[in-house]
């Protein structure tokens, strides 16, 4: 890990794209200006994990939904004693 030491209004560059500055020193908290492509997302930790852990959730929810959907469409051959191809 690279450690820096900077006061505010000072910066550090990350790559050729994204500028980290030091707005304000506030007690125990800093406050961060950072300037980086639109298409590149920038969040807090605690946001990222939240995000993260909900896309894990969509994915086994959508995994259920998917065996769920197995299950009905094969119970609905067995009824119809038709299989369709495809799918």
């Amino acid at each position: 890990m690279l450690v820096l030491t900077r006061k505010p209004g000072q910066s550090i560059i990350i790559g050729e794209d994204i500028v980290v500055t030091i707005l304000e020193i506030r007690g125990d908290q800093v406050r961060l200006g950072i300037q980086a492509p639109r298409e590149l997302p920038v969040h807090r930790e605690e946001v990222y994990a939240s995000i993260k852990a909900e896309n894990v959730a969509a994915l086994r929810a959508d995994a259920r939904a998917l065996k769920d959907l197995e299950k009905f469409l094969s119970k609905r051959e067995q009824v119809n004693g038709q299989k369709k191809e495809g799918f």
